[in-house]
């Protein structure tokens, strides 16, 4: 890869004020992985001669392409994605117990590990997710050798190595001391790999299968060492009763976790569709995430966040397809989802007579890129296009071949196509996909990187 590239033609993105700004003319100018300039397409010959640039480091954009950043996905599990499109007549915790559990058993064995996780990161990346916050599973050993198979790729990712040391199938516990433990040889054999775009992740599963006292100790790993922290919160009715039991000294489900201090500014919690309003005040007071999922949460029957209500609040909010009980690896569909359950939440408002403002497609845009690097607390490295920012990128072709969709005379507008790219479109239109300025998938296929750094 050359050190510098230009891209010249059209770009799509959010900033924190306007959630749809579309750049038409422009050149960005990127050097290694970050963005170092910005400018009008006629400052061309001015940039490349400042940069000492040759007209072959320019890649120009057809009239119809348009670049969009990476989809980040705040919530997923990686081992899951061999079931996904199965067991969705169940509920949260028979599907637990039915698929979940025993499949995250078989990843103790390393070639089953390296088949799932390898075909996991080549799906997410054909999809255009450059970034994902991952579950693995509770073995030490395969989750660190996700970890090499995401560095081969060349995704940018958050890894957990989950927790687990009650309430879940003898064969899927783990003792409290090893658990911590191994954490934590997790984190420095993360660290060790010395790539940049993979964090170890602090993952306790849920308040249900964590004691306070493993919730406690990893909490101080992340602590140690800087870390995130992802969990479960609130997903459905029956969950939230059992964590009451499991937990009877917690005032709610979010002062378990706050508890055992596991909530802070780099925390991400999925679902949280049943929260109080006090609940509410503490994420916000403590700087949480929330990762929403609408895909799991209607297909499994848990509920429907409402996100307005928590973005008016200025909860920070990002998307996730949390396969398995999301049955798809597309932020596309998590997208569309998001928008369905919004206006949901309008139908059944005006059903009761109330007013409600459903999230239009530019905000949930946002949510699935920009938002979505402030719940995983990367928003000064990607999530938009700005100078200083990592280039994680997708060129969009609305005219390759096999489209998923058709545009006409009146698809006049770049945000006319964008808009039909969302809700029609799929990974056939995903020409490239760069992850810090690498080109990682080209037209479907992936680029096998020689090294990280070149």
């Amino acid at each position: 890869m050359a050190s510098t590239q230009v891209f010249c033609g059209t770009f799509i993105h959010s900033t924190n004020k306007d959630p749809l700004s579309i750049l038409e003319n422009t050149i960005i100018g990127v050097e290694r992985d970050k963005i170092i300039f910005i400018d009008k397409e006629d400052k061309i010959k001015e940039r490349l001669e400042e940069y000492r640039l040759s007209n072959n480091t320019v890649k120009h954009l057809t009239s119809d392409q348009f670049i969009i950043p990476g989809f980040v996905d705040t919530h997923a599990h990686a081992p899951q994605y061999t079931f996904c499109g199965k067991g969705m007549d169940k509920g949260l915790l028979d599907w637990l117990e039915c698929y979940t559990f025993p499949t995250e058993a078989n990843f103790k064995d390393p070639e089953f590990a390296r088949d799932v996780y390898s075909k996991v990161v080549d799906r997410f990346l054909k999809n255009g997710t450059t970034t994902a916050s991952y579950y693995a599973t509770i073995h030490k050993e395969t989750s660190i050798l996700f970890c090499k198979i995401i560095d081969e790729y060349g995704q940018r990712a958050l890894v957990g190595k989950v927790n687990v040391d009650q309430k879940a199938p003898e064969y899927y516990i783990e003792n409290t001391a090893e658990s911590v433990a191994e954490t934590e040889e997790f984190v420095k054999a993360v660290t060790a790999l010395e790539n940049p775009l993979i964090t170890p992740c602090v993952t306790p599963r849920f308040a249900v299968s964590c004691s306070e006292e493993l919730m406690r100790e990893v909490g101080q790993i992340a602590k140690k060492f800087h870390l995130p922290i992802q969990t479960h919160l609130s997903e459905c009715r029956p969950e939230c009763q059992m964590v009451k039991h499991v937990h009877p000294k917690g005032l709610n489900y979010t002062d378990v976790y706050n508890h055992a201090g596991l909530l802070t500014k780099r925390t991400i919690l999925a679902h949280s569709i049943y929260l109080s309003d006090e609940e509410i005040d503490v994420i916000k007071l403590k700087g949480c995430g929330i990762s929403h999922c609408p895909n799991s949460n209607l297909t499994l029957k848990s509920g429907l966040l409402n996100t307005r209500t928590l973005l008016d609040k200025n909860i920070k909010i990002g998307l996730g397809t949390d396969i398995a009980g999301g049955y798809s690896p597309s932020m596309l569909n998590a997208i569309r989802q998001t928008v369905q359950v919004s206006n949901t939440h309008a139908i059944l408002a005006e059903k009761d007579g109330k007013e409600y403002k459903p999230l239009n497609f530019k905000e949930v845009f946002r949510l699935a890129t920009l938002g979505g690097s402030q719940v995983l607390g990367l928003s000064d490295v990607i999530g938009n296009f700005e100078v200083g920012k990592q280039f994680d990128a997708l060129i969009i072709d609305p005219q390759c071949t096999n489209s998923a969709f058709d545009l006409f005379d009146s698809d006049k507008t770049k945000e006319d196509i964008l808009e039909k790219f969302l809700f029609m479109g799929d990974d056939r239109n995903i020409k490239s996909v760069y992850v810090a300025g690498r080109c990682v998938y080209e037209a479907g296929k992936r680029v096998v990187l020689s090294h990280r750094d070149s």
